[in-house]
């Protein structure tokens, strides 16, 4: 996405990556963990800047890093968490409970989160 069509659409694009950003941006997040020997891994929901994947994050979600994990066994993990997270993210996007200050996000109301 180009620069001007993301500044158009500040604060309203909502990004799932599968890593626990700063962590990892970018492709190939799995093998990269594996590769890092972190303890964890996960997902990461964020606003979209034009920097990839450097936005706002508004949720995350941490799977343990097992051993003999493969790419494909961690990626499966963490697939089963971006379908709980991203949903609950957007939610709270359409209800208006989302916003950003002074670039971090900002939920209103957590009781329901």
């Amino acid at each position: 996405m180009t620069a001007p069509f993301v500044e158009h659409y500040a604060g309203r694009m909502l990004n799932i990556h599968p890593s626990l950003l700063p962590d990892f941006p970018g492709l190939a997040t799995h093998r990269n963990a594996l590769e890092a020997g972190v303890a964890e891994h996960g997902a990461t929901v964020h606003f979209v800047t034009a920097e990839l994947d450097h936005g706002p994050m508004v949720a995350q979600a941490r799977v343990p890093v097992l051993a003999g994990d493969t790419e494909a066994s961690l990626a499966a993990r963490v697939l089963v968490q971006e379908h709980v997270l991203y949903p609950r993210a957007i939610r709270l996007f359409i209800e208006g409970r989302l916003s950003i200050e002074q670039g971090d996000v900002r939920i209103a109301d957590t009781t329901s989160i």
